[in-house]
């Protein structure tokens, strides 16, 4: 006898602080009961036969309702509730997540001589997420690039791209960027507000984010996916040089576009084997 529920994320996750309220049919509060740590519902309160209605609540999502018939047995099997994220968006379970850098990339691309695109790369970076677990918005980002790492594919221009006419990795390393704030843009986009510090400057930069979803992986551990893009303007960051050819057009151009597809494992570290 009494009710049985499984309370889940559109991810599959467990809501371990779900509150589940069951009214009868003149709407009196006939049960009100928590889910476990597995977001799991076995209460042994004996319901007299008839239809319910079962309102699932939890902190940072949207309310459930739905149906529920007991039988003469006394039990309600309501199966599973699927909580949204309040105004629809989705994040992945609370707590910290290490950025994996081989199975992600941090790209830039900017246009040359006005008629094409020059892709680039960094190929040594890491960082980490925090989810936070109440409001999303107090949401963490922090990530280090080293700057030496630039790789577009052609070793004169990577060497001319590391001086001090661009990166000036010498005397400046190591690009960071940290998070001060996250707001959400829609179903499943946020955009994260946060300061990058390149070349010696720090600026104010938003990051428009995408997160794909979550996953097991092969090594037994937890992926989470994101894809972010950003516009970043070269003088901004005192990267000021400019070759000019004769029709007056800038041989690379002043704005670059940033591209970010990220795995996430969840945890402090990443696993060492």
């Amino acid at each position: 006898m009494g009710l049985t529920a499984k309370i889940r994320t559109r991810d599959g996750w467990a809501v371990s602080h779900g509150v589940v309220t069951v009214t009868d049919m003149t709407g009196t509060q006939v049960l009100r009961t928590e889910t476990d740590a597995e977001g799991a519902v076995r209460d042994t309160t004996e319901l007299a036969p008839g239809a319910y209605t079962v309102i699932v609540t939890a902190v940072g999502y949207a309310p459930a309702a739905s149906s529920a018939i007991v039988t003469a047995s006394g039990r309600a099997e309501v199966g599973t509730v699927t909580l949204a994220r309040q105004g629809g968006t989705e994040l992945p379970p609370p707590g910290p997540w290490t950025i994996d850098p081989v199975h992600s990339s941090v790209a830039a691309v900017a246009q040359h001589l006005g008629i094409s695109s020059v892709h680039g790369r960094f190929t040594e970076f890491g960082g980490t997420i925090e989810i936070a677990p109440d409001d999303v918005t107090r949401s963490r980002v922090a990530a280090v690039i080293r700057a030496a790492s630039v790789d577009t594919g052609n070793g004169m221009r990577d060497t001319h791209l590391k001086s001090a006419d661009f990166l000036d990795v010498e005397r400046h390393p190591e690009i960071t960027y940290r998070s001060t704030g996250v707001t959400a843009a829609g179903s499943d986009r946020w955009t994260v507000h946060g300061e990058l510090s390149m070349h010696g400057v720090v600026r104010p930069v938003d990051l428009d984010l995408a997160y794909l979803g979550t996953g097991a992986d092969p090594w037994g551990g937890t992926r989470a996916a994101f894809r972010a893009t950003a516009e970043l303007h070269r003088e901004d960051f005192a990267m000021n040089y400019n070759q000019v050819l004769q029709a007056g057009i800038a041989a690379i151009g002043t704005t670059l576009k940033i591209e970010l597809d990220i795995q996430a494992v969840q945890g402090a570290f990443l696993p060492t084997a």
